[in-house]
């Protein structure tokens, strides 16, 4: 319960600090994990990225402010955080599809987005298959890149790196390095430790030379909660992660750790996939 109690407080934050610049990692520090596991969580469980749902919630504000009529727009926009008003206006206009000068009029239909409000809804009609491991630390090689702050942009990123990935022939030159335990392609999102650090590797475990352009990295040892899952993707993993999030971790007695999410390919059938997904957790402090 204690993870739903976070994530609330977490809202509570950035409904407090909407006309401030609101700060990740406070809000990470509220639900006691890493920048990177809230806003994927957040974006998870709420169906829409911690970005866009504080750009939504903003410009709610700012349509009341508009229908008041009495705060000059320039105002308003610095208010929510826009210098320029011509971004001001393109927010403006991508939630409510009019501009800010027409929010002052009359009979003007105008977008109400409220804070979310999180909540547990047990369910128990589906099965999770899971497992807790301890894992050495394994090394892995493969193309990489880094990662934003905004999760937003990395899930545009790394899809393309897979894209690229299998055009070239980096994952079948990815499948033939394969060594080592785990068996299978890796998506690692080493996100642990200062931003300029965070970086998604598509990898193989393998004691292989990394080739030319791919990176190499230390997965650190860490104790691991192992979801097993098969579907079409990549709508089966994201209804996956969004369980785990609602329905595991609440109850579970764990918290997210302090190392890199894990998702580890069985075969490459894009309309069976068959997959894990490892979550870093610790023992809840008490």
């Amino acid at each position: 319960m204690d993870w739903i109690k976070r994530l609330n407080e977490a809202v509570s934050y950035i409904e407090d600090h909407l006309s401030e610049d609101i700060d990740y990692e406070e809000l990470a520090k509220i639900a006691c994990c890493s920048s990177y596991h809230f806003q994927r969580m957040f974006s998870y469980i709420a169906d829409v990225t911690l970005s866009e749902y504080i750009r939504r919630r903003r410009m709610s504000m700012a349509a009341a402010d508009l229908s008041s009529g009495k705060e000059k727009i320039v105002d308003i926009a610095l208010k929510y955080g826009y210098d320029s008003p011509t971004a001001f206006n393109r927010a403006f206009q991508r939630v409510h599809h009019v501009a800010p000068s027409a929010a002052k009029k009359s009979g003007i239909v105008l977008k109400s987005y409220p804070p979310i409000s999180f909540q547990i809804t047990i369910k128990g009609d589906a099965e999770m298959n899971y497992r807790i491991e301890k894992k050495e630390s394994f090394r892995i090689i493969g193309p990489s890149a880094p990662m934003e702050k905004d999760v937003e942009k990395n899930f545009q990123m790394v899809p393309g790196l897979w894209a690229k990935a299998a055009a070239d022939g980096t994952l079948q030159k990815l499948v033939s390095k394969i060594g080592k335990e785990p068996q299978g392609i890796l998506g690692v999102s080493a996100c642990v430790g200062s931003l300029e650090n965070w970086k998604y590797l598509l990898a193989v475990s393998s004691e292989d030379p990394a080739e030319e352009g791919w990176d190499e990295y230390m997965v650190p040892a860490g104790t691991w909660a192992v979801f097993e899952g098969e579907g079409t993707m990549p709508d089966s993993i994201q209804q996956l992660e969004k369980r785990i999030g609602t329905e595991w971790l609440p109850n579970s007695g764990y918290e997210f750790g302090e190392a890199p999410d894990i998702e580890l390919y069985l075969n490459a059938d894009p309309e069976n996939a068959k997959y894990e997904v490892w979550v870093p957790v610790k023992k809840k402090s008490e």
